[in-house]
């Protein structure tokens, strides 16, 4: 098993900055994104604004030979969907938009769902749910607690909504490089797997079907879909293990006024629509 790396003041305090930037690209971007938009001029828009205004470097763009700044996942795409100019958002669309962000050598990573007006009211409960199952995931993170506790809280949460949790992608550590160890499953038994200590960095990113868990890839080879093409939402947050719980680096503002802090759990979070 590969070494987890424990990060010093110096690296959180690095990575304490890069989620902040990443919550400001989320902040710019809102306004964007709506219906008559293309995926592309929102990749534009990102890579223009992580560059250029923030200083910052997109990470995604070139990992893996990935060509784009963000992903967008729209309605039953599960994750990995790549920006086109042919693809126009629609009214009744959701979608998730994930960008990594590295900036002094550090990565932060998060994704948000979107969802336009005329989503219906099934759409809208998915994205609410997916919400709702990130953070009882990131309620479980203390010192002490395992990976399988994370993965309990979600799984068990989306069973009783009567969704189901993809298997093929999960959360991961995240440091100097985007992909760390450990990986962070959505799904798993209390008490197993790695115990949390303070100074580990990691995401959880739930990914939840209104039909089957099965996905199947594109021959594009990046864009993931359920097989059945029943809706899909992620949900996504860096997280740092504290000393007496959890800092989620990559809050953002409109999360703040919701009255969600990075340090505690809230009692209800809804996606707002945009």
């Amino acid at each position: 098993m590969t070494q987890v790396t424990l990060k010093n003041k110096a690296a959180i305090a690095l990575m304490q900055d890069s989620g902040a930037l990443l919550a400001q690209v989320f902040k710019a971007l809102d306004e964007h994104v709506k219906p008559g938009v293309t995926t592309l001029q929102l990749d534009e828009f990102v890579e223009h604004y992580i560059v250029e205004v923030l200083g910052a470097i997109p990470a995604s763009k070139g990992q893996y030979g990935y060509p784009y700044s963000i992903n967008t996942s729209v309605n039953e795409v599960v994750c990995h969907g790549m920006p086109s100019a042919r693809q126009v958002i629609a009214k009744e669309d959701i979608l998730n938009i994930d960008i990594t962000l590295k900036h002094q050598g550090y990565i932060a990573d998060s994704s948000k769902m979107y969802i336009m007006p005329q989503a219906n009211a099934t759409a809208r409960s998915l994205v609410d749910d997916t919400i709702t199952a990130l953070w009882r995931g990131i309620e479980q993170v203390k010192p002490g607690a395992t990976l399988g506790d994370i993965g309990h809280a979600i799984g068990d949460f989306a069973r009783l909504k009567g969704l189901s949790v993809v298997r093929e992608y999960c959360g991961h550590g995240i440091g100097t490089q985007m992909h760390e160890a450990p990986e962070v499953l959505h799904f798993g038994r209390p008490g197993t797997g790695l115990k949390l200590e303070p100074g580990m960095t990691f995401t959880i990113e739930p990914m939840l079907n209104r039909g089957s868990h099965r996905v199947k890839t594109l021959k594009d080879g990046w864009t993931v879909v359920t097989r059945d093409r029943a809706l899909s939402a992620q949900a996504e947050h860096t997280i740092l293990v504290t000393p007496t719980g959890f800092e989620v680096l990559t809050l953002r503002e409109e999360e703040k006024a919701a009255g969600l802090l990075a340090t505690e759990l809230p009692t209800k979070y809804s996606a707002q629509a945009q």
